[in-house]
């Protein structure tokens, strides 16, 4: 059974109360066997409203078995009662966490990843492009880490805060009426740099919660700015499906084995 591990012990950053609701855990997926010292935080889609099981619990048991140990993040909400920052407060505590332990899961701490589904993608996708190196002055060893991933995996993501956005992600993250200045900073395709990861992105043609578009305006940022990526636009599959199958993953949707593929090109999995 894993265990949550609270990412704040005394209490997170700007916290509206001491519920579930108001504590961001990590919850650590170890390998059984072959672990190749690479690390994922995985961060669950469901609007920022909810957390969706399958795209973290299995999302880390599937990882795991091509020697990725996982980390899946529970992140604070709309929900809840937060708005941006909160939730990449808390993805960014979540790599500094991993790799302030690295030494406690033979973790390699050049080789951290960030995964994320729908609008857990585009908190992934935030921290991509909203990173920063750590305070080398903190007291706290966990926020002298550096919040950059080394790399991304975004699956039928969120991206764009505006015309192909999700309203419903948008609202919950956002608010009701965000100030235009806002609304760009979070529209992830406007902020890729030449120092964003490389990142494996897919979506399907037929996703009517959140359009292709997302996928492709993210594509065509990492392009210009010469950053290396996987692009996988499936033609069939609705919003949401993850790996369209459960442990052990005899028979997962074929991003999967295209994921795996760049994983391996990658040095994180075997």
């Amino acid at each position: 059974m894993q265990t949550a591990i609270p990412l704040w012990p005394n209490g997170a950053p700007g916290a509206l109360g001491t519920s579930s609701n108001d504590i961001p855990t990590l919850t650590p997926y170890l390998c059984k066997s072959n672990a190749t010292g690479a690390a994922m935080v995985i961060c669950p889609g469901g609007g920022y409203a909810h957390l969706a099981p399958h795209e973290g619990n299995d999302y880390a048991l599937w990882l795991n078995q091509h020697g990725v140990t996982c980390f899946v993040l529970k992140y604070r909400l709309g929900s809840g009662g937060y708005h941006h920052p909160s939730m990449l407060n808390d993805a960014a505590r979540a790599v500094r966490w991993v790799r302030a332990h690295a030494n406690d899961y033979q973790i390699d701490t050049k080789r951290v990843g960030i995964m994320g589904s729908s609008a857990g993608g585009h908190l992934a996708a935030t921290l991509l492009t909203h990173f920063d190196l750590g305070d080398t002055n903190s007291a706290d060893k966990i926020e002298q880490q550096s919040s950059r991933p080394d790399l991304g995996i975004l699956c039928y993501a969120v991206i764009s805060m505006g015309e192909f956005t999700h309203k419903g992600s948008k609202e919950n993250l956002l608010g009701k009426n965000p100030p235009p200045d806002l609304v760009k900073l979070l529209s992830n395709e406007l902020q890729v740099t030449s120092n964003t990861p490389p990142c494996f992105l897919w979506t399907t043609f037929e996703d009517k919660s959140v359009p292709m578009e997302n996928t492709m305006l993210f594509a065509e940022a990492l392009r210009k700015n010469q950053v290396p990526f996987d692009l996988h636009v499936y033609q069939k599959g609705g919003h949401g499906m993850g790996l369209k199958d459960k442990f052990p993953f005899a028979n997962p949707h074929p991003w999967a084995g295209d994921c795996l593929f760049w994983l391996k090109e990658n040095k994180f999995a075997n």
